[in-house]
């Protein structure tokens, strides 16, 4: 598959997972390698980018075992873009599904 093209669609699902509850980082990752082949090294940067774009905010939660987790929220410019993505995905799905014959 097209790394651009790839890239575009885990941005989508990192952003539609943390709309739909905050997470942090190793979970996203495990969240997303249930059903697309994803590694650290994908979804890291894509946390760090989005975060970058004010798409994401962080905080800190203390646990039992070491370090604080940090957690990621989707903030209102997180859920416009959220929005748009799955706007063009629809389209592009259907558009996709009548050049194929699909339903």
């Amino acid at each position: 598959m097209n790394p651009q093209f790839r890239k575009g669609i885990l941005e989508m699902c990192v952003l539609k997972l943390i709309d739909r509850r905050d997470m942090y980082g190793f979970e996203v990752i495990e969240t997303l390698a249930s059903s697309i082949p994803v590694t650290e090294n994908t979804v890291y940067p894509i946390l760090r980018r989005l975060t970058g774009q004010n798409l994401f905010e962080t905080y800190e939660t203390q646990t039992n075992i070491g370090a604080p987790r940090k957690y990621y929220r989707i903030t209102e410019a997180g859920k416009k873009q959220l929005g748009s993505y799955e706007k063009e995905w629809t389209t592009f799905l259907k558009g996709v599904f009548d050049v194929m014959g699909g339903n």
